[in-house]
């Protein structure tokens, strides 16, 4: 894949991650820094490492689905799988501006 190719992929994911919200928090989860690594491979498969706020977070059976099912809906993504990680932790540190501001966080 060429890169300039790979940058508008590249933004279509993250504009389809940007689209996942956890119910409890007013940010999507990009913004809310969840979304630790996304890999293109050059089958154009997707995956993508993300975490919770917290492991016990009521919807983390749920939100894995709703990220692939996102990124899958991409045109030209050949499909979507994610794995579920928690080392490192999350932490605030890892919000966006965009983020703090919606949370009134700063």
């Amino acid at each position: 894949m060429q890169a300039d190719e790979l940058r508008v992929l590249t933004d279509s994911i993250i504009a389809a991650l940007k689209t996942v919200y956890d119910p409890e928090i007013p940010a999507d989860i990009y913004e809310l820094g969840l979304i630790y690594n996304v890999d293109i491979d050059d089958s154009r498969f997707v995956k993508i490492e993300m975490t919770l706020t917290a492991p016990a977070c009521p919807v983390a059976g749920e939100m894995p689905s709703w990220v692939e099912n996102a990124v899958a809906a991409v045109p030209g993504v050949a499909g979507a799988s994610v794995n579920m990680v928690f080392d490192p932790p999350w932490d605030q540190s890892r919000m966006s501006d965009e983020a703090r501001v919606a949370l009134d966080m700063w």
